[in-house]
């Protein structure tokens, strides 16, 4: 089998749209939660993370953005990005061997919003033509494919917040198997809408610390009162080793394998026992072909539920054993909040980057640890530390469990 690597990456976060500058704003504990710009008489959570100052200027023309949901503008600006970072030249690849896979939660709930809106008020003669061509999940996959002229796979993956982590594992087999030469593959998400606010709000899902936005997403803390809804988008290129090797592309990880697992208990409460997030990770080990005494640094989902902190805490003390309490540990989603569909590519690139620049970035916000969620944390600051091997955690309702190793080139 081939090996993977990952040479370019692009994001778009609430805390900015840079890699590197959003890297530094991780590392540096701030928060990129805000008062909600969407606002509707009753909703009893006022919070989210919005990609405030979003722009597509300078990445696709005003008259092209305008045909394209948030979540596929999102998808356009990181693939370009990464495509970039990672020196590509679609013009001289073999195009039918590169392929596009970025997954997303929901798709396009605002468009699908307005243009209901429209129906009500104006009437069917109002519907938009380019309804359905915008709001379809896997319309940001092929908008990227069509961007860059690209006749290989491009699809979309739909399983909840595990989507991204899910794409990046379809990529790896692809690549792994010789089936393509490059991927983008990632996730994206635009759901912090009036809709996906209130939805979620129903079912008691979302933070109502309206007061202290800032301080709303608290992973693992006793004071956790739920996620913060948040917008943004990860995507990776992934090569063959041989083929990045064989363009001298820099070379930014390895990614060495994927688990995935469902629960089979229930629609959106995660197995109580973690037993299912548990052989997630075993199996991402095993894909690996790594010890997990390997594992020196984890991204968790934590994304500040109440039963999902201490699931995925009881699931990584099953995976791991006494050695679970010396692994570093944390849940950057304590500052950009849940991105959905987005938040696994988001993450695995910060594992990248935190292998690179050897800092574990912190949980803010853990100010009183819940007895149950007793491990390594890293609460509130950043810390230094040698790492060369990362686990991310995606877990998403459906009973979707995804996980997967980066590491440095070995």
């Amino acid at each position: 089998m081939r090996r993977v690597v990952v040479t370019g990456y692009g994001l778009v976060t609430p805390l900015g749209f840079n890699a590197e500058e959003v890297w530094k704003k991780i590392c540096l504990g701030v928060s990129g939660i805000r008062r909600t710009t969407t606002l509707y008489e009753g909703m009893k959570s006022l919070i989210a993370g919005e990609c405030r100052d979003f722009s597509t200027e300078g990445y696709v023309s005003p008259h092209d953005a305008r045909r394209l949901e948030r979540f596929v503008q999102y998808a356009l600006v990181a693939s370009i990005e990464a495509v970039k970072k990672s020196g590509l030249d679609f013009s001289v690849e073999d195009r039918d061997r590169c392929a596009v896979v970025i997954g997303s939660g929901i798709g396009g709930l605002n468009e699908t919003e307005q243009q209901h809106l429209r129906l009500i008020q104006k009437g069917v003669s109002k519907v938009s033509p380019f309804t359905i061509p915008k709001i379809m999940p896997n319309s940001a996959a092929s908008n990227v494919s069509i961007h860059y002229g690209l006749t290989g796979p491009s699809y979309a993956v739909v399983t909840a917040c595990a989507s991204s982590i899910n794409a990046l594992s379809d990529a790896v087999r692809m690549i792994r198997y010789g089936e393509m030469d490059i991927v983008l593959a990632g996730g994206s998400e635009a759901a912090a809408t009036l809709l996906g606010l209130t939805g979620f709000n129903a079912m008691r899902a979302l933070s109502e610390r309206n007061n202290e936005p800032e301080r709303a997403s608290r992973p693992f803390d006793r004071d956790r009162d739920g996620f913060v809804l948040s917008d943004g988008c990860g995507v990776l290129v992934l090569e063959s080793l041989e083929h990045a090797q064989k363009r001298k592309s820099d070379i930014l990880g390895e990614i060495l394998g994927t688990g995935l697992t469902s629960d089979g208990t229930h629609i959106t409460q995660p197995d109580e026992d973690g037993t299912g997030a548990m052989k997630a990770i075993l199996k991402s080990l095993n894909d690996a072909g790594i010890d997990r005494s390997e594992i020196d640094y984890i991204n968790a989902h934590g994304t500040a539920t109440i039963l999902g902190d201490i699931a995925e805490t009881r699931a990584i003390k099953r995976a791991f054993g006494d050695a679970a309490y010396k692994i570093p540990i944390s849940s950057t989603k304590s500052q950009i909040g849940h991105l959905l569909g987005g938040s696994g590519a988001v993450e695995t690139i910060f594992c990248l980057q935190s292998i690179r620049d050897g800092i574990i970035p912190p949980t803010i916000n853990l100010e009183n640890p819940d007895p149950e969620c007793d491990l390594d944390f890293t609460p509130l600051t950043a810390r230094e530390c040698k790492i060369s091997t990362a686990l991310s955690n995606s877990f998403g309702f459906g009973g979707h469990n995804a996980c997967i190793i980066v590491s440095r080139l070995r």
